[in-house]
């Protein structure tokens, strides 16, 4: 296909996201059942077509002066493909799939209108009710950190340090890109391209097959080096989900002691018998949700809660969630949040630490909800997540938010990351 094919493709693709209100992925990948002539090349330039338009959806609809998916997607080839109208139009020449070039008023306006003149949330490419949360929690450097949502995020890679370590992944993936992240202490980075460049697939690499490593944003292997477990210790991976964490929390206590991965979804749980065996994990128990765990109330050394959240520090990489996001969705989180917080703390031993942890940007369900639980549990204490950061990962790296070290949030602006909230609470 040529680049106007699959433009015409990527413009469809954004239609039937927005008519049916389903995830991009979906939609990408009716796309290519429907059209299995594409090829895997194709594909990927398509879906970084719908990916970018996504991520700049507001702000490209403003510049170019309507907000139809061709608009959109036109946009993108001006703003972030960094091509000409002129070049646009020569690729589109004889293409009969492609779509209707840049007409004259779209070309003026994508050269002559000003970003910095259109309201804050567009400017920062977020739905307009979230801007308040945004301030409230950036302070002057809210439209910048909303900005960096809209990049294209990287690849990254745990090293599963119970089978390999981290040279021989480095080595082993060097024609790929791979290099050292600059935070996490197991981490491997790809960083990724322009316009229609790939990420390398990993996961068929032979290393991959193998348990050597796990593909885990460089923010969520942070936050489970800040978890700082200890070989011999009990930890209950309270929302488990697919793993990534109890993985990581595995690995880092030299398969000693126990880790408990509970979730109360069934489905969310199926990976990770998988992903253990690949692993080579000996030290796991897994417990469903009907499974009786009362046997470790008053027991664990660390209780983790990766909470469930909105999910805005991950609008990087889906970024049509962003524009599905409700308030009444952030109520339904903030009721499971405090639920789960419920949930949890009993099993937290005297003595031992309660871990929160959201992969969202939005105070409301980061130090809102950590002071709320506080309130009324006054058995648990808020500990410094900042001298732990300090510890593990010294003072010549990249800083997270904070403003008093006792929580952390990381960000892409800040840390190069997915965006993540930590707090540890001790029990008194």
């Amino acid at each position: 296909m040529r680049l106007g094919g699959r433009v015409q493709a990527a413009i469809e693709v954004l239609s039937d996201i927005e008519k049916r209100n389903r995830p991009a992925s979906s939609c990408l990948k009716d796309w290519g059942v429907a059209h299995r002539f594409a090829g895997s090349g194709d594909r990927s330039a398509i879906g970084n077509l719908v990916y970018d338009a996504l991520r700049n959806k507001t702000a490209n609809a403003f510049c170019i002066g309507n907000d139809s998916a061709r608009g959109i997607v036109m946009a993108v080839l001006v703003r972030q493909w960094e091509m000409t109208p002129e070049e646009i139009a020569e690729a589109f020449d004889g293409d009969k799939f492609a779509p209707e070039p840049l007409s004259a008023e779209e070309i003026a306006s994508l050269e002559n209108i000003e970003l910095s003149t259109a309201p804050p949330h567009i400017q920062a490419n977020i739905p307009e009710w979230c801007v308040d949360s945004f301030e409230a929690n950036f302070d002057e450097e809210w439209i910048a950190e909303a900005t960096a949502l809209c990049e294209r995020p990287p690849l990254d890679i745990r090293v599963n340090t119970l089978k390999a370590t981290r040279e021989k992944v480095l080595k082993a993936l060097t024609r790929q890109g791979a290099k050292l992240t600059s935070i996490a202490r197991s981490g491997l980075r790809i960083e990724a391209g322009k316009q229609n460049s790939r990420l390398p697939n990993v996961q068929a690499e032979a290393g991959y097959q193998k348990g050597w490593f796990e593909i885990q944003d460089e923010g969520s292997q942070i936050v489970g080096d800040l978890v700082f477990a200890r070989p011999g210790e009990k930890i209950l991976d309270f929302c488990a989900g697919a793993g990534g964490k109890t993985l990581a929390l595995s690995a880092t206590m030299e398969n000693k002691g126990q880790v408990h991965a509970h979730d109360s979804d069934k489905i969310r749980l199926k990976p990770i018998y998988e992903r253990l065996k690949r692993a080579g994990t000996r030290n796991v128990q897994v417990h469903g949700p009907d499974d009786d765990m009362s046997a470790l109330v008053d027991k664990m050394d660390r209780v983790i809660i990766d909470a469930p959240c909105t999910g805005s520090g991950t609008w990087r990489r889906r970024p049509d969630a962003k524009w599905k996001l409700t308030k009444k969705t952030l109520e339904e989180r903030l009721r499971e949040q405090e639920e789960v917080l419920s949930e949890a703390a009993p099993f937290v031993k005297p003595g031992g630490f309660l871990i929160y942890i959201t992969c969202s940007l939005l105070p409301e369900e980061n130090e809102n909800q950590v002071y709320s639980f506080m309130e009324d549990n006054p058995q648990f204490e808020l500990l410094s997540a900042g001298e732990v950061w300090q510890d593990l990962f010294g003072f010549d790296k990249k800083n997270p938010w904070s403003s008093d070290m006792m929580t952390v949030t990381l960000t892409p602006a800040s840390t190069g990351t997915d965006g993540f909230f930590f707090a540890v609470m001790g029990r008194k």
